[in-house]
């Protein structure tokens, strides 16, 4: 049993950074695939991005090309979301999620809670 708890968000400005970690506080992600999906007020949830147990990334949201890119550290058993030029269209909690591959949610089986990230205009 794995779980995730995600940290790092809050709230920034039009054009700002901020850097979200998913950690896990049992189990290892080390083995997994991890992706990142967020969900805005009055909206589905969505797939953000990416990142294959070996350490690449597998894919990502037109909406964050460019922007965002996902890492991870296996010696801290936490993946990264690196978020930059942010947009108050990225206001949202954001979801980390692991054991699973794609874009559905359904697909991965350990979840965390997720992190507000409000970006104001």
């Amino acid at each position: 049993q794995v779980q995730l708890v995600e940290s790092g968000g809050g709230l920034v400005q039009t054009g700002g950074s901020l850097r979200l970690s998913c950690a896990a506080s049992k189990g290892t992600l080390s083995a997994y695939n991890v992706a990142w999906f967020r969900q805005a007020p009055g909206r589905e949830r969505e797939f953000v991005i990416a990142i294959t147990w070996g350490g690449g990334t597998t894919d990502y949201a037109d909406s964050v090309k460019g922007r965002f890119t996902i890492s991870r550290d296996n010696n801290r058993n936490t993946v990264y979301l690196q978020m930059n030029s942010l947009k108050p269209e990225d206001t949202a909690v954001y979801y980390c999620a692991a054991r699973g591959a794609g874009s559905n949610w359904n697909r991965y089986t350990y979840k965390g809670q997720g992190t507000q990230v409000t970006v104001s205009s």
